[in-house]
């Protein structure tokens, strides 16, 4: 049961951004300290990441919990319970299959996909921020070998 009133309700999914959140602020602004240098809100790539390092080609989704469905059979239980539930049922059902849909074509683009939930960021920041390190690593391991076994072809 939701413990706010319709107004108060109203006005806290009115005031929910799309960019720029506080989640992603948190992380670009720790990948910038890194040295990490990136887009935002890239809209070339299918589901316009929230940070794309295009250098290394990985795409980074910052995800709300309640948006995008985390715990999905605990909180679809919970939407049941509430008001408006076949809409929010549905919408985040929708969010959660278009997420897959965009990983899938990123993938198919040969692009990395990392997704970060709202309170890992917020608490395991430098977590996050690791992942992405060691992604990169990965990547260079990757060109290192693949320029090897040309070289190795001439």
């Amino acid at each position: 049961m939701d413990n706010l009133t319709q107004t108060q309700r109203h006005k806290n999914m009115q005031s929910i951004k799309s960019k720029d959140t506080t989640i992603e602020m948190i992380l670009r602004k720790a990948l910038w300290h890194r040295g990490f240098r990136y887009r935002k809100n890239y809209m070339a790539l299918p589901g316009t990441p929230d940070i794309a390092i295009t250098k290394y080609k990985i795409a980074i989704f910052c995800d709300s919990e309640f948006f995008h469905g985390k715990d999905w059979d605990r909180l679809k239980l919970r939407l049941e319970n509430g008001t408006n539930s076949t809409y929010w049922i549905k919408k985040i059902t929708r969010n959660m299959e278009r997420d897959a849909e965009n990983e899938a074509n990123l993938r198919l683009m040969d692009w990395t996909v990392l997704r970060f939930w709202g309170e890992d960021i917020r608490k395991h920041t430098e977590e996050c921020v690791r992942v992405v390190e060691e992604t990169v690593l990965e990547w260079n391991i990757e060109c290192e070998a693949s320029c090897f076994y040309e070289e190795d072809i001439e």
